[in-house]
């Protein structure tokens, strides 16, 4: 699971790259300027960028040469498939490039791709005593056993698992599994990690998920 940035001024078009994403197992938020882009990279923190290049406000390439700082990687998706459109794209700071039309499933593959290079999100399988998250599948397994959790579960667990023995806060969960668009209700965390401490109690599960009250959660093998 990471959480997407999609910056494409076709508000169709963006919801469906959203939507296919999100099949994924991905978070996505999609904006359509760039301006609305540097809000939102402001207020929460994303894994990757697919962004368009010709916007409303300005040029995609531009505003790439322009950013200074750490900045999750960036795929562009554009119309714009000449040689010298791609290479000016990757020197101004694309990680990665890919002309329109496209397949959703091309687009999803790079995404992985990249989210799998050093510092990326989308590396090894996590394993924490006998539960395993595989990033590519987004499979949860105890024991080899597939367990059935819902998206959010899924991406709850692997938070949780790449920061095991670490108290992961409220705030970071909420920021992560809910887009901008999605009202979060007060308990809403705490029914996602009751749901999920079932299923991982059912399957026989050996790690807990320990609540740290007005804090947040924590995963660690059991008896550790």
């Amino acid at each position: 699971m990471a959480r997407v940035l999609i910056i494409e001024d076709n508000e169709r078009l963006a919801r469906l790259i959203a939507d296919g994403l999100a099949a994924q197992g991905h978070v996505c938020d999609a904006v359509h300027s760039l301006a609305a882009a540097e809000d939102a990279l402001a207020g929460a923190p994303f894994d990757g960028i697919v962004l368009d290049l010709g916007l409303p406000d300005g040029d995609g390439v531009d505003w790439m040469r322009g950013h200074h700082g750490p900045r999750p990687p960036i795929l562009v998706l554009t119309a714009r498939d000449a040689l010298e459109d791609r290479i000016r794209g990757l020197d101004a700071g694309a990680d990665d490039y890919l002309p329109k039309p496209f397949a959703m499933s091309e687009l999803a593959a790079r995404l992985r791709a990249l989210l799998r290079r050093p510092g990326g999100r989308q590396d090894a399988v996590l394993v924490l005593g006998n539960v395993a998250f595989d990033p590519a599948s987004q499979q949860v397994t105890v024991d080899g056993t597939a367990l059935d959790l819902t998206r959010r579960e899924a991406a709850l667990i692997e938070l949780l698992l790449r920061r095991a023995g670490q108290v992961v806060r409220r705030a970071v969960i909420e920021s992560s599994l809910y887009t901008f668009d999605e009202a979060v209700t007060p308990n809403a965390v705490e029914a996602n990690i009751s749901r999920l401490r079932r299923k991982l109690e059912d399957a026989g599960a050996a790690l807990e998920l320990h609540t740290i009250r007005g804090v947040g959660y924590m995963a660690r093998a059991r008896g550790a």
